[in-house]
């Protein structure tokens, strides 16, 4: 089916291979935190393991944790859903992959706003599904446009994908945006939706995250939201992740769990435990320095001539268009790996070939290098 090896891993890994050669390497690729797990919830791990939590579990997750999840998703995201609606999964990915493999068919349609998070169209092609790209512009803020939605749909058209704060391009879907999606829905009966809020505690100053499935409870058996705990408690190696959704669909993806990786990490789950009850204060001084990062970032590159930034409001990344180059976004990322020792992310594998992917989440230090490296790169052809 012509799957594609993940490329951000890719130039991640060849960029750490250059460096341990003894290259000058800027990173400026990563889509993780480089902030350390917590101490609190690393210790809630090590308690477990020494207690013994090192059998098999249940497939769907511990139940403390389940329970924990929903009673989160109560009270922070507004949405009334009791264990029975949770799935714990090996990362946010798994939980995507589950949920495509129960409710897609070969055949069917999955409608992809792009720019878009690389993996959702493997993940939906692995399901015998076709992505179909809603693709929108630097010159619209990339804002989804629903006559461009309302184009694309067909009697194939089973899935829609949200995913706000946005990985590429950092921007938070509003209410007033989310309203008009739901309605969207109410049109076409048939089409379910999964919201993506594996960001949502990574938002810039005045900015609010809205759960999809708070703002249509109508649709709740239609809604389906994946989460995790890599990115806000910065657990990328825990591999943990959430599907929450009806019943009927948590069961099947459930089972498909039981037949292929079984239970998450079961000493992992309890870290996950304690994370999610625990005190806020380590994400709120993460969000501060991203924040900060953030300024930084965008305001380095509004100063670089050449380039056009939408300003991210969420997540860690910038997704500037490169203006007027006569190079795929490929080429000058290879170009700016080679000729300056600058490492990120082109933008075609997001689904947009005029702009490149910059991560914030490294060092301000880093972030200045970066900055440097690619203003040296730009006036080679400005």
């Amino acid at each position: 089916m012509g799957l594609k090896p993940s490329l951000t891993l890719e130039i991640t890994a060849k960029a750490k291979a250059l460096r341990s050669q003894g290259k000058d390497v800027c990173s400026l690729s990563a889509g993780e935190p480089d902030f350390d797990t917590p101490d609190f919830i690393i210790e809630a791990a090590m308690a477990a393991l020494k207690e013994g939590v090192t059998r098999y579990g249940p497939a769907g997750g511990d139940p403390e944790l389940r329970e924990a999840i929903a009673n989160k998703m109560k009270l922070e995201n507004k949405i009334n859903y009791s264990s029975k609606n949770i799935l714990v999964t090996n990362g946010g990915k798994q939980a995507i992959y589950n949920l495509f493999q129960v409710i897609l068919n070969p055949g069917d349609e999955v409608l992809i706003p792009s720019p878009y998070w690389l993996s959702y169209p493997d993940i939906a092609l692995l399901a015998g599904a076709k992505p179909i790209f809603i693709e929108s512009s630097p010159l619209e803020s990339f804002k989804i446009q629903i006559e461009r939605l309302e184009s694309r749909i067909s009697e194939k058209t089973r899935l829609l994908i949200l995913n706000s704060p946005s990985n590429p391009t950092g921007l938070v879907m509003s209410k007033k945006e989310m309203i008009a999606i739901a309605e969207f829905l109410r049109r076409h009966p048939k089409v379910l939706l999964m919201s993506d809020e594996i960001y949502e505690f990574l938002l810039a100053e005045g900015q609010v995250h809205y759960s999809f499935a708070a703002i249509a409870p109508d649709l709740l058996d239609r809604i389906f939201t994946v989460n995790g705990f890599a990115k806000a408690w910065a657990m990328t190696g825990w591999r943990i992740g959430y599907l929450a959704g009806n019943t009927e669909v948590i069961k099947k993806a459930t089972a498909l769990q039981s037949q292929s990786t079984s239970n998450v990490c079961s000493f992992a789950q309890k870290g996950a435990l304690a994370a999610i009850r625990g005190p806020r204060e380590s994400i709120k001084g993460m969000v501060e320095i991203y924040n900060y990062r953030r300024r930084l970032l965008s305001e380095g590159l509004e100063r670089i001539n050449g380039l056009t930034l939408t300003k991210p409001q969420g997540a860690f990344y910038a997704f500037p268009k490169v203006e007027k180059m006569n190079l795929t976004s490929i080429d000058f990322c290879k170009i700016a790996l080679e000729e300056v020792g600058l490492s990120i992310i082109p933008g075609i594998a997001f689904g947009e070939d005029m702009c490149i992917r910059i991560s914030c989440a490294v060092s301000e230090e880093t972030i200045s290098d970066g900055l440097a490296r690619l203003q040296q790169l730009m006036t080679k052809f400005y």
